[in-house]
């Protein structure tokens, strides 16, 4: 029976190493996993590609990677509030805030008098109907983290406005003199001043719009 030299053994390691070594899968440079942030396809990992800023399914692939996000971006109803005999749902939180967040758009009069109520919640002050201001619902509104920031709000029409966040419509309280006698908001709401209304090109007698949102 014929024997292996040495230099056939280290052959023969040498080829079966490079061969495992090949299988092995190549390191990813990719910043993000499904839902993460992305600006191009080099930061999502493996078959996910970057569709609105963050990474998701391919859906030229059909395999579904990610989880189904809850409903309602996984914000949960906290309690209820009873007014005028009607029963209305209360929110502490928002569905999460994307690059293109879907909201409903309702319009509010900021002004003294107007239906807003009391003066704007972030800075104590009434604001005219031509100011292109917001309020954010509770979870949106984050305890004030978000007042005096930009925001950018995107009509169906193709036309965008950027507006002041001043107000928070609020999820958890309402029917009061405080919040002008109005039922609670629902957690997925900008109100918008009418020069935000009018910049996208919107009636505000339709009285409530599908928008979307960002920080700008």
């Amino acid at each position: 029976m014929a024997r292996l030299s040495f230099l056939d053994v280290s052959l023969s390691f040498f080829l079966v190493f490079n061969i495992m070594i090949s299988m092995l899968p190549l390191p990813s440079h990719a910043i993000s996993s499904c839902n993460g942030p992305c600006r191009d396809l080099n930061d999502c990992d493996g078959q996910l590609i970057c569709i609105n800023g963050k990474c998701d399914d391919d859906p030229d692939i059909g395999i579904r990677i990610c989880p189904s996000p809850a409903p309602g971006g996984g914000c949960k109803q906290y309690g209820t509030l009873t007014c005028d005999g009607r029963t209305y749902p209360t929110y502490k939180c928002s569905p999460q805030i994307t690059s293109s967040t879907p909201a409903k758009l309702t319009n509010n009069d900021f002004s003294e008098g107007g239906d807003g109520g009391g003066p704007s919640y972030c800075d104590g002050k009434y604001h005219s109907n031509s100011e292109r201001v917001v309020a954010l619902s509770t979870g949106w509104f984050a305890n004030r983290s978000r007042c005096g920031k930009m925001i950018r709000i995107r009509a169906s029409n193709g036309r965008s406005v950027l507006a002041k966040v001043v107000d928070e419509c609020d999820s958890m309280r309402g029917c009061d003199e405080e919040h002008a006698f109005q039922p609670p908001c629902k957690n997925n709401i900008v109100d918008g001043s009418d020069a935000v209304w009018s910049a996208l090109g919107l009636d505000k007698d339709w009285g409530i719009v599908d928008v979307t949102w960002s920080m700008a």
